[in-house]
């Protein structure tokens, strides 16, 4: 237990801090202003903010202090990165602690992927915490590697790092009082529950809301944030890779509530995050749509801990955590130094320390695909109209449309003219055999096929492009990788990103991850797509609990009706 004599010794000034930054201004979450002052600290802690001696003292004249960035929603799975090469990439950016949902890995490898997660994630300069996924399947309309039900999540209350129940996405199955999903609610109920009902108002909502679910990052429409925002939850403004929320939703923030509004990343790519940054890009990219600096790190920190009552965090204040950003700008962002628990963490845009790279367990690379040829991927027509996933740039929403069937030999076929690709999820986890196969417009493919086991939230193998022989090609090289990301032409692999952990994340350090992403990237520009993420928009979907359309390994699923529709329309 920490001696509170020393520390408040010092915070008197009557011995020497341990640390003291000198000269610099100091960012004031509670007030909205910055203070030209030293800042004092001791044993972790901050204990004094005045005129202080330290036995080190950090010249941090013309330099802005912040807390560090705290990020309240985010899948680890998604940057394709260990936790420690993750640390590696964000912490000097200027996160200093994130709060993550596990059910990625879980979907896959059960308790075994978050008990990893958490022994990976421990003793870093960064601080993981945890909520239990309430969503291992997400639903019962595909096939995952796992199911967990309360009884499973039950000992993950005891788990220090464990602070709740994750994004609750049946929202039909809470509604309306599902047993299973009730079940966890009331075994967190006294935890922090989070959010993921896009869409859902009025009457619905109200009863949502209910058991506790008090956060929502899933918000698309600005009318969707008020409303919610007027019933109680935490808005989280999201701005990931694929789903980009802040311009739309930034008019939401005011004065009288801004305090209830954090940011998140949710889904971000390792690519997106060396080139463009974590936290530090949006808020960059927040003032730069007209919000306050002061209003955007306290979002940014300060109301991101005290959404999951995180004590002692989020502040520049005597008796909090010691994790400060050292600031160039209150405009840019740009980071300097980072500190963590007093102790410089990074500097100039690296760790201090480079992480450890751990080996990865035999057991978390399954893949168990059963034989597949291309008659597997073929699709006999059988009516005249056929229903197609339409993408929406942006959003992880997409569209329904109905149009006229394309077809070759009397089998579905693709057309490039009409920006009409095939759509195959493949079941990866026990062999069933299964496979989903459909229609997506809007990548642009003149050729070839792209393939990912990254398929939210069940993950197993999605893929699209112009020929069932290609889509063949490139989905056998994600099964010959035991898992990861494929590019296909004809009979050629233009490109692949082996992701051998759980079939979703790579030990390799962010930038050798980040360039291989890259060159997938620039192989699907070659076939024809130009969308700035195609693999990351390929990737939702699969995930039947995000309106209209999507497509699993049972079938096609009309999300508003949370049931399997024909391909072929009536």
């Amino acid at each position: 237990m920490r001696t509170l004599i020393p520390l408040l010794r010092a915070a008197r000034g009557l011995e020497p801090a341990d640390l003291v930054f000198k000269g610099g201004r100091v960012f004031n979450v509670f007030t909205g202003e910055s203070e030209e002052t030293d800042l004092a600290v001791k044993e972790g802690l901050i204990v004094g903010l005045g005129r202080y001696h330290g036995a080190l003292e950090v010249d941090v004249s013309g330099r802005l202090l912040a807390p560090g960035f705290i990020d309240p929603h985010l899948h680890i799975e998604s940057a394709m990165l260990s936790p420690a090469e993750l640390a590696a990439v964000i912490v000097p950016r200027g996160t200093t602690a994130l709060v993550a949902d596990p059910h990625e890995i879980a979907n896959v490898l059960g308790l075994k992927g978050i008990e990893y997660l958490l022994r990976a994630s421990a003793n870093l300069s960064l601080d993981i915490f945890f909520m239990a996924p309430s969503c291992v399947p997400a639903t019962r309309l595909e096939t995952s590697g796992a199911e967990l039900g309360a009884e499973d999540l039950g000992p993950l209350l005891d788990e220090p790092r464990v602070l709740g129940l994750a994004e609750v996405m049946n929202f039909p199955g809470v509604i309306n009082g599902l047993p299973e999903v009730i079940s966890k609610l009331e075994l967190f109920v006294s935890r922090p529950i989070d959010g993921h009902a896009p869409l859902l108002s009025g009457a619905d909502l109200c009863a949502y809301l209910v058991p506790g679910i008090g956060t929502e990052h899933e918000c698309s429409l600005l009318s969707e944030a008020r409303e919610k925002l007027a019933r109680g939850m935490r808005i989280f403004i999201r701005e990931g890779s694929q789903a980009k929320n802040l311009a739309d939703l930034l008019p939401l923030v005011t004065g009288h509530n801004f305090r209830r509004v954090s940011f998140c990343t949710d889904d971000r790519h390792p690519e997106d995050l060396v080139r463009e940054g974590h936290l530090d890009h949006v808020l960059r990219r927040a003032v730069s749509l007209g919000l306050t600096p002061s209003r955007a790190l306290t979002m940014a920190t300060l109301n991101a801990a005290e959404a999951f009552g995180l004590k002692k965090r989020g502040a520049l204040t005597p008796g909090y955590r010691a994790d400060v950003v050292v600031l160039r700008s209150a405009e840019k962002f740009e980071v300097e130094k980072v500190f963590k628990d007093g102790r410089l963490v990074a500097a100039g845009g690296e760790l201090t320390v480079p992480p450890a790279r751990a080996a990865i367990p035999e057991w978390a690379s399954p893949m168990n695909v059963a034989p597949l040829d291309q008659a597997a991927l073929e699709t006999r027509v059988t009516g005249p109209r056929v229903q197609v996933i339409e993408l929406i740039p942006g959003q992880l929403l997409t569209g329904h449309a109905i149009v006229d069937t394309p077809s070759q030999s009397g089998l579905l076929a693709a057309d490039s003219g009409r920006d009409l690709a095939h759509l195959v999820v493949v079941e990866r986890h026990h062999g069933t055999g299964n496979v989903g196969l459909g229609l997506v417009k809007g990548f642009g493919f003149k050729q070839g096929a792209l393939a990912s086991s990254v398929a939210h939230d069940s993950h197993n193998i999605v893929a699209a492009g112009m020929s069932v022989a290609e889509i063949l090609l490139a989905v056998k090289t994600v099964e010959r990788m035991r898992g990861g990301l494929a590019v296909a032409a004809g009979d050629q692999v233009l490109a692949e990103l082996p992701l051998p952990l759980a079939g979703l994340m790579s030990p390799a350090p962010a930038r050798e991850v980040a360039v291989a992403g890259q060159k997938v990237k620039s192989a699907v520009r070659e076939l024809g797509c130009r969308l700035d993420d195609p693999f990351m928009v390929l990737s939702f979907l699969a995930l039947p609990v995000i309106p209209r359309l999507k497509l699993t390994d049972r079938g096609l699923v009309d999300v508003e009706k949370f049931d399997f529709i024909s391909l072929f329309a009536e």
